[in-house]
């Protein structure tokens, strides 16, 4: 039962990686992105469970009685949700600006952007 999220995030991972390959469609692949960077959040969040541990608030129990969840974790997720937002909203930014420009968002017909 402990590999289950491990083989989740792989699951997630390889299947925003498939949809990124295949897209033909510029919002497609970023949606697909997001889909393989949300794999991390459940990659994270797997590495820091623990059976039986509660969260690392100690108003009511004594520290050191029962174990916690590692905090730092949870603080990295948030970060990685946050910074996963954020590259998101710059992406379709991006295929807006391509879109006002080129007419398309097939990148197969943007040929001016080859190099």
């Amino acid at each position: 039962m402990h590999v289950l999220p491990y083989l989740v995030a792989a699951y997630v991972f390889l299947t925003g990686c498939y949809g990124l390959a295949t897209s033909r469609n510029l919002i497609h692949a970023v949606g697909c992105l997001a889909v393989c960077q949300s794999a991390t959040y459940v990659l994270l969040l797997a590495v820091g469970y623990r059976d039986g541990a509660t969260a690392p608030v100690f108003s009511d129990i004594k520290p050191g009685s029962r174990p916690v969840v590692d905090p730092v974790v949870q603080a990295l997720t948030l970060t990685d949700i946050v910074v996963g937002a954020t590259v998101t909203a710059l992406l379709l930014a991006l295929v807006l600006q391509i879109a006002k420009r080129h007419g398309t968002i097939d990148p197969d017909e943007l040929r001016e952007l080859r190099g």
